[in-house]
């Protein structure tokens, strides 16, 4: 079939993308699935530093490609062995698909998945097929999704059936921005209520963070970003202390309040700069977390001995250390209860058409999470 998508031709090219458009809205060929693969009409997707972070080059991936990975939408067609799906079902899309049968999935860790991680890296669906075509060559695949299109064909693997109530341009968040963020706080740190917690970084999977922290109890959440907006919305969220990241004294600063540092530090920035910080505000016995996707050069000097004299803890978080089959369930339902209040997250509606004027938002630190709607 004939379907209208986001097609990135060439990496690096130079902002403002509203005039360089580096995504070209084009007709391409979507194959129907194949065994273990469904089809999916694509009703919203969100825009994610990940997929900004392929147009600028700094998370190389094969051209050309149709991004987006953060997205929901409707069952529309079941390819062979798929009986487990019906036509019209809603779905979730998660941007790691898990063979299940791995070591790393056999010991419950699907977002370590060893042949999701190669098709990923190859620009394939799990089944290492390209189901994408454009003048008869082949398109990659973005993180076996590829939302950024009128339809998809993904493997049955990188879904998660929700219930119908739920509004797409808010489920769409729960494949990136809240299953990370939040499952970086629950499953990767599993902070104890009373905690303090610093947060580093408020785009979608920082303040998911933040939401987390609060719905896990935390006393004390410090949010620190450069924008002034985040950081008002970060009060309304939760935190109880914010700090601006340009402030010459931020260190200091955050010490001073903590009275030494925080237990939990998460980085949620991608920059070295701002996992040095969250390092560097950890407190004795404390533990930093990132979640951030630097570029892969990207090095951390650290001073070894604190890790020992300090018992410090460096972790790092993939998909918040989810199962997405558990999670996703569990962390719409504690939206509902109003403990998880993911769609304030939401700055902005965009047609498929606008798409690089939201690229230009995102990359200029004007919007936390803006979605497609289709």
């Amino acid at each position: 079939m004939k379907i209208k998508a986001a097609v990135l031709n060439e990496m690096g090219v130079q902002p403002p993308y509203a005039t360089s458009k580096p995504l070209s809205i084009e007709e391409v060929e979507l194959d129907p699935p194949g065994h273990g693969e469904v089809l999916v009409k694509i009703a919203a997707a969100g825009l994610c530093h990940s997929d900004l972070s392929v147009i600028n080059g700094d998370r190389p991936r094969p051209t050309p490609m149709v991004l987006g990975h953060e997205a929901a939408g409707v069952v529309e067609e079941l390819g062979s062995g798929v009986n487990d799906l019906e036509k019209g079902d809603h779905e979730i899309m998660v941007f790691v698909p898990s063979c299940g049968h791995c070591l790393p999935c056999a010991e419950g860790r699907p977002a370590l998945c060893e042949p999701g991680a190669v098709a990923n890296t190859a620009g394939t669906l799990l089944s290492g097929a390209r189901r994408l075509h454009r003048d008869g060559n082949d398109v990659h695949h973005h993180l076996g999704v590829s939302a950024f299109a009128e339809y998809a064909t993904v493997s049955r693997r990188s879904l998660v059936k929700i219930e119908r109530e739920l509004p797409f341009d808010e489920a769409a968040l729960f494949g990136c921005a809240v299953l990370t963020g939040v499952g970086a706080v629950i499953n990767t740190a599993r902070i104890p209520a009373g905690a303090s917690v610093a947060v580093i970084g408020l785009g979608g999977v920082g303040l998911s963070s933040l939401i987390g922290a609060v719905a896990a109890g935390a006393r004390r959440i410090v949010a620190v970003d450069l924008s002034d907006e985040k950081l008002g919305l970060a009060r309304q969220l939760g935190a109880t202390d914010t700090v601006n990241a340009a402030s010459q004294d931020v260190l200091s600063d955050i010490r001073e309040a903590t009275k030494g540092g925080v237990e939990f530090a998460f980085e949620m920035a991608g920059s070295v700069r701002a996992m040095e910080l969250a390092y560097k505000i950890t407190r004795r016995g404390g533990t930093t977390v990132t979640a951030g996707l630097p570029p892969p050069d990207a090095a951390l000097p650290l001073p070894l001995v604190n890790l020992v004299a300090e018992e410090r803890t460096l972790k790092g978080s993939y998909i918040g250390t989810c199962v997405p089959t558990r999670d996703v369930p569990r962390l719409i339902e504690l939206y509902r209860r109003g403990r998880l209040p993911g769609g304030r997250l939401k700055r902005g509606r965009l047609s498929l058409d606008d798409i690089n004027i939201g690229f230009d938002r995102l990359a200029e630190g004007k919007a936390v999470r803006q979605v497609v709607v289709f």
